[in-house]
């Protein structure tokens, strides 16, 4: 398999992917609702498609990422009393709504930044493109698949499908359910009486007296439904028609399906062509839930402040648990997957830093000293290309990695020559591991980091104690020193006046 290959959600198989326009994609990814600090939950999708968006840029293509900030109208239509989740958070925390998208916005940015994912190239807002969601809703209504009812506006999901189901484009299309059974499943909620179907959805919401979040609209002051914000802003910033939209599975009915529906109408075509789709984070085995008290916020994750966590976990070890599994496959949480997680990136980290420092240049060689050596390392090396272009296998891709680890280290130990390698193959191992690690799996090396910060305070550290010595305050000074090695850190005063420092 030489071409990248995606499993199309839409039509449920593996297919080759080729752009709309050659050398250009255009991704779509359901962004958060910001009414709340994001949980771990919301990590899998970001990281996720933040690796589909590295992974066509290492292959050379040109690439717009879209991802959206619902920040109004998340309207629930599905499984609870109909809210927009914006106004009652803000109402809670009692900050104005943009004060509360403002403050849950720039915590989730700050997440993104910890997690080293890519921005997107645009990153629009729901409430930055009401008026694209208002003309999108009057050609809709004018089209004879939505109607007015009370200042709400809803979908006709019916007569859609019985419209479009005919040309193949049925409602049900992308996630499978069956219109029929879903008019005998679905429950009874908030505002049924204004539908002419519980199937049908909102567009456009009749803001009640108190309402927080309000717009003008030709069907009165109201506010959009969660679904139409992303077939308004797909379609400006990407066209009628682009090449990958991107969710977690929770995220395929309704809303998926729905986007579909409303794009669909407006545009007369599927608005994209292959459909991505993550799977859940289980914790502990169960389902992230309110009710199971096992919502664990990043900024808990990190801190290891959530009562079922024994410890907190670094950003990349929480990366590195999630590429561990095929996106597609159900991921399981607990304190020991991600302790195991956290030794084993420091394991394959070490090699990579093990790989760069050996002196490949220096010792030429076109013939392997030991040809089944220099076979296996090549065969591995391939492969990986071949597992990331299988659907983005990237628990394949580190396996590889892995099995290469030991021939890295017995380089180091003595136990393999250099010359048992061609440099043609060492060089392809050090470019491989640089190229997944970094480019495309996001990784970076937190120890680096923190030992930069850690010389930061060490430095201020000294200058104290210097500022101690020419006062002939030797007491304090002793005291630093001492007191460093204590808690395990060595300074070395320098000739020069500088000092140094090493973990003991």
């Amino acid at each position: 398999m030489s071409s990248l290959h995606f499993y199309n959600s839409l039509t449920r198989q593996k297919e080759t992917f080729k752009s709309l326009i050659p050398g250009r994609v255009g991704m779509y990814v359901c962004g958060p609702t910001v009414s709340g600090e994001s949980h771990l939950g919301h990590a899998r999708p970001f990281i996720t498609f933040d690796i589909v968006y590295r992974y066509l840029r290492h292959l050379g293509y040109q690439v717009r990422y879209v991802r959206n900030i619902t920040d109004a109208g998340h309207f629930e239509e599905e499984g609870r009393v109909s809210e927009d989740k914006i106004a009652s958070k803000a109402a809670l925390e009692k900050l104005e709504p943009m004060e509360l998208v403002q403050k849950y916005t720039n915590l989730f940015h700050s997440a993104m930044r910890e997690f080293n994912n890519i921005e997107p190239s645009i990153e629009p807002t729901a409430t930055g493109h009401i008026v694209e969601q208002i003309v999108m809703i009057e050609k809709i209504i004018a089209d004879g698949y939505a109607y007015v009812s009370n200042g709400s506006v809803y979908f006709d999901v019916e007569k859609y499908h019985k419209d479009f189901g005919a040309k193949g484009m049925q409602y049900g299309i992308l996630s499978g359910r069956i219109i029929e059974d879903q008019l005998e499943t679905t429950r009874d909620l908030d505002a049924q009486d204004e539908k002419r179907s519980k199937m049908d959805f909102a567009l456009w919401k009749n803001a009640a007296p108190g309402h927080i979040m309000r717009w003008q609209s030709p069907w009165g002051v109201g506010y959009p439904g969660w679904h139409i914000e992303c077939s308004a802003m797909s379609t400006k910033y990407l066209g009628d028609e682009f090449d990958i939209h991107g969710g977690g599975m929770d995220l395929q009915f309704p809303h998926h399906e729905c986007e579909i529906a409303q794009s669909v109408v407006c545009n007369h075509k599927m608005p994209a062509r292959y459909w991505l789709h993550n799977n859940m984070i289980t914790i502990n085995g169960r389902k992230m839930g309110k009710s199971y008290n096992n919502v664990i916020k990043l900024s808990e994750l990190f801190a290891g402040t959530h009562e079922i966590l024994t410890q907190g976990y670094s950003p990349m070890t929480v990366r590195f648990f999630i590429l561990q599994t095929h996106y597609r496959g159900t991921l399981d949480f607990s304190n020991e997957a991600l302790q195991a997680a956290e030794k084993g990136l420091r394991r394959i980290w070490e090699g990579f830093m093990q790989l760069n420092r050996l002196d490949i240049e220096g010792t030429v060689t076109i013939t392997a000293g030991d040809a089944d050596l220099e076979q296996k390392c090549f065969m591995l090396l391939n492969e990986l290309d071949e597992d990331m272009n299988d659907d983005l296998n990237t628990a394949k891709v580190l396996a590889g990695l892995f099995e290469l680890v030991p021939v890295i280290n017995s380089i180091k130990d003595g136990h393999i020559k250099l010359t048992d390698l061609t440099t043609a193959t060492l060089r392809l191992m050090k470019e491989k591991f640089n190229s997944y690690l970094v480019d495309i799996f996001g990784l970076r090396d937190e120890k680096k980091q923190d030992d930069q910060k850690l010389g930061a305070v060490l430095q201020l550290i000294a200058d104290i104690r210097k500022d101690a010595r020419s006062k002939k305050d030797y007491a304090t000074s002793d005291k630093i020193r001492d007191q460093l090695l204590e808690a395990g850190i060595q300074l070395k005063d320098e000739k020069d006046g500088g000092f140094s420092w090493e973990l003991v």
